[in-house]
């Protein structure tokens, strides 16, 4: 029986890939959480590595799925030294595990490792992130990828949606909370960067996919939607399923200025051409606004 380990259970592309691997057979997942361990998740404290070590050593995993990160730019501005500990020293750990303990390492990265200015990026382009979110994420792709004799996989991915324990978990969900204020509160919008948002629950199904291969994995992959929108444009997307007015949103078309602005590149769209190809043509991607009309009805 095929053992998996998911770091980040608890959080919303973590629990997904978690839900994901239950749903095999011939699969034991177990899923690891810290601050929101609970219903069926193993509290773990990832940055212990005496208990990392033990655990790991125990289970003997074939695969770690390591979700676990800070993923909140503004977040980690405020905490350089938590950002880095969870986002590059504790990846490069599991990576010296992944040598030693003989398992298959996937690390959940970013398209933020990228500065934007030239897009699409390849999984060979050179990484040149803006700020200290994307340098702490392009530290752990490092970190992984500099132990010699451990089985690792980097996966960029973009900013994420999908179900959540509430909509603040999601950078794109909480464009709900946008679109549904209608207090009076107005609210300026980004419509300077452009992302491409992309469902955990295509992720998952892509790593449970990725579990199953037969042939040499590459050592960096992008999984991505190709649907270009801005937070603004989500955001009238939102409302159109609603049936909701907008006006409370205003367009920004500026890059983001002033204290206490966090840096974002404007377009860091991932060429995912090497992951098509692997899978034999087909990521098996969810249609954003299809994806939306369809979730909200429930």
């Amino acid at each position: 029986m095929m053992k998996v380990a998911v770091t980040g259970a608890s959080g919303v592309l973590g629990s997904a890939v978690f839900k994901a691997f239950q749903a095999m057979d011939g699969v034991e997942v177990i899923g690891l959480a810290n601050s929101r361990a609970g219903a069926g998740l193993r509290k773990l404290n990832l940055t212990n590595k005496e208990d990392v070590e033990v655990f790991l050593t125990e289970l003997k995993p074939n695969w770690v799925i390591h979700c676990a990160a800070e993923r909140r730019p503004d977040v980690a501005e405020k905490d350089p030294a938590a950002a880095q500990r969870l986002n590059a020293e504790v990846p490069g750990f599991l990576a010296s595990l992944s040598k030693t303990l003989k398992f298959k390492l996937v690390y959940i990265s970013t398209d933020y490792v990228f500065d934007g200015t030239s897009p699409p990026y390849t999984p060979t382009s050179l990484t040149n992130p803006l700020q200290l979110y994307g340098k702490s994420k392009r530290d752990g792709e490092l970190a992984v990828l500099c132990v010699d004799g451990a089985q690792v996989v980097v996966l960029r991915v973009p900013v994420l949606y999908g179900p959540a324990p509430k909509n603040s978990d999601s950078a794109i969900n909480i464009l709900l909370d946008v679109v549904q204020d209608q207090s009076g509160k107005t609210y300026k919008m980004d419509h300077y960067a452009t992302r491409y948002p992309t469902n955990v629950i295509d992720i998952a199904n892509f790593l449970v996919r990725l579990t199953r291969l037969k042939e040499p994995i590459p050592p960096i992959l992008h999984y991505s939607s190709d649907e270009p929108y801005t937070k603004y444009e989500i955001c009238l997307t939102f409302a159109k399923i609603l049936g909701l007015p907008h006006k409370h949103i205003i367009p920004d078309s500026e890059p983001p200025t002033g204290a206490g602005a966090t840096t974002r590149p404007r377009d860091c769209q991932l060429y995912t051409k090497e992951t098509e190809a692997l899978l034999g043509g087909d990521l098996g991607l969810s249609l954003f606004e299809e994806w939306w009309t369809e979730a909200l009805k429930k």
